[in-house]
């Protein structure tokens, strides 16, 4: 760890930080969308003519709460492959 430069540890850090936006990013919406689902299902079992109605709202609400997965996804992507700050450390540093 002595021999890190600043370099290196923004390196870590994006790295580190792109890891755990991933983790939380995908368990958060998974345990989202598995009560959404039980919650769906025990609608459908009380009240089976609304089935349309449920399903509907059900894959909307689906969507939405995915597409928090896949932002965190992008974001951990960008951390890792296009950060913003990559190309100014290393101007600092003299490398580019």
């Amino acid at each position: 760890m002595e021999n890190l430069t600043e370099l290196g540890w923004i390196g870590v850090i994006s790295i580190m930080t792109a890891g755990l936006t991933i983790s939380i990013g995908a368990i958060a919406p998974a345990i989202g969308e598995g009560l959404a689902l039980a919650r769906a299902l025990g609608a459908l079992a009380q009240q089976p003519d609304e089935a349309n109605t449920i399903t509907r709202t059900l894959f909307v609400g689906l969507a939405l709460v995915e597409s928090t997965a896949i932002y965190c996804f992008v974001v951990s992507m960008i951390l890792i492959f296009a950060n913003p700050f990559w190309n100014y450390f290393i101007e600092q540093a003299g490398g580019g």
